[in-house]
């Protein structure tokens, strides 16, 4: 256990596996005014902190992620979901790199959101006050701080965690020497907005949503985040791909064939969770804070950028992250933008991408020689 003044870390074992919590009793102040306190933030970590202390990652997760980057979900049972990226010889090598993966800010693993009990004893619910991608950053950087990491050596992330990645590089360049910015966007366009109303419309009108009060009365609005979840996945998927399952679904004349795949799927997900997190993304916008400019979000900062986008993707088109790009150079920043011919979609970072992983590793690899970082475990 880490004390830090009124925080620490702690540990305990769920079904069997280490589970790590940061608590503290001071107030985390949101954007919306409001204060949440007392804290929890739910995190996994892979690998060990060097001497130095400067060979970090923080790993952000997506909306439909957990902090359970590279290792089994022990309330799920789910596999770890980046295990190709994250992990010994990997990417992001945890025999050389210290990997920190947080469950998000009103997310439903762990860390404070609408299903945690409030001062009254009573679940949140609809209570729990709004929140922003740029509050979800600060409860990481006082996590981060607990743990007496000065800096990240990396930040990375893709879709909802690409945004906090681009967040964190812009409030604290300082503590920031690489951000990997993969299948996202400095700002939630117009069809990611659309889907994820009709996902948060799908989950109010289930009967049991209670109003967001299910968690006292027995139930949960399964059918509704189903059809969340499923809007998400087809969004998340290729055309190609979206083609073949309308196909299939035809060819054995059934109807609903993507929400009847989600019911596997959504065991890990919270509905209000689902509400909030993706309020959060459809109000993301990095440059509304700087005069509507996109590289004043990086000014002066020393960061190195890399961009990843997949060609094939149209949740997060590739134009939306050359529009990253563009800004980090107009901003004078450090940065390479890398498009991967893809048929997989927005999804493809998840599976089978030999390019995207060799250029990750080139990525990362060349930040570490210009950090300092051994590139092999034991070297230098």
């Amino acid at each position: 256990m880490i004390h830090s003044g009124n925080a620490a870390t702690k540990h305990h074992a769920a079904g069997g596996m280490r589970v790590l919590s940061f608590e503290t009793s001071a107030k985390l102040q949101l954007a919306s005014g409001e204060a949440v306190a007392p804290l929890t933030v739910a995190f996994e970590t892979y690998g060990a902190l060097n001497g130095a202390r400067n060979n970090a990652v923080l790993v952000c997760h997506d909306i439909l992620r957990d902090q359970f980057v590279a290792s089994p979900n022990p309330v799920t049972g789910r596999p770890p979901w980046w295990a190709r990226i994250v992990g010994a010889g990997r990417p992001i090598d945890t025999n050389r790199l210290f990997v920190i993966c947080a469950n998000v800010l009103g997310g439903a693993m762990g860390t404070t959101g609408p299903g945690s009990i409030a001062h009254d004893g009573r679940p949140y619910g609809l209570r729990f006050p709004q929140i922003t991608i740029a509050d979800t950053v600060r409860a990481q950087a006082m996590l981060v701080e607990a743990l007496d990491i000065p800096g990240l050596f990396l930040v990375i992330g893709a879709g909802l965690g690409g945004m906090q990645a681009l967040n964190w590089a812009s409030a604290y360049p300082k503590r920031v020497f690489a951000c990997a910015t993969v299948a996202s966007a400095p700002r939630q366009n117009a069809h990611n907005i659309a889907f994820s109303e009709l996902g948060r419309q799908a989950i109010m009108a289930d009967p049991d949503w209670r109003g967001g009060a299910y968690y006292s009365q027995g139930v949960r609005p399964a059918k509704g985040l189903a059809v969340a979840r499923a809007g998400l996945h087809m969004a998340s998927q290729a055309e190609p791909a979206v083609r073949r399952l309308f196909e299939a679904a035809r060819v054995a004349q059934r109807f609903g064939f993507a929400i009847e795949q989600q019911q596997n799927f959504i065991d890990r997900l919270d509905a209000n969770s689902f509400l909030y997190l993706s309020r959060a993304m459809d109000a993301f916008d990095l440059s509304a804070d700087f005069g509507g400019r996109l590289a004043n979000a990086f000014q002066g900062s020393a960061t190195r950028h890399g961009v990843f986008a997949f060609s094939s993707d149209w949740r997060y088109p590739p134009e939306e992250s050359r529009v990253i790009a563009r800004a980090l150079i107009a901003a004078g920043a450090d940065a390479a933008y890398v498009e991967i011919d893809s048929d997989k979609g927005s999804d493809a970072y998840l599976g089978e991408e030999p390019a995207f992983e060799a250029a990750l590793t080139g990525f990362i690899d060349g930040a570490a020689a210009a950090r300092g970082i051994a590139l092999q475990a034991g070297a230098g």
